[in-house]
């Protein structure tokens, strides 16, 4: 499998990931038992990864996420710096 690099990153959602999660107070590892609820199995690890732009998401991954820290999935994927937009 080729390991595919977008500016430097394996993901854009990371630092948005993170703004999200900080907003809501959450750690890494609150975040990682709401996925859990929600049958996506993350560790605090890997959540890590991802904010830091060294761990690919899977879209079931990125669609939990979204649902989870209530933004739009589009403003995740978006490598602008737009608005955070919530459900």
């Amino acid at each position: 499998m080729k390991i595919y690099d977008y500016k430097g990153r394996k993901n854009i959602c990371g630092e948005k990931l993170r703004q999200a999660r900080q907003i809501r107070h959450l750690t890494q590892s609150d975040l990682a038992a709401r996925l859990q609820v929600e049958e996506v199995i993350l560790e605090r690890d890997s959540i890590s990864r991802i904010e830091a732009g060294t761990r690919f998401v899977a879209d079931f991954e990125l669609l939990v996420l979204s649902k989870v820290l209530c933004v739009d999935i589009k403003w995740l994927l978006s490598p602008e710096t737009i608005e955070m937009v919530k459900y």
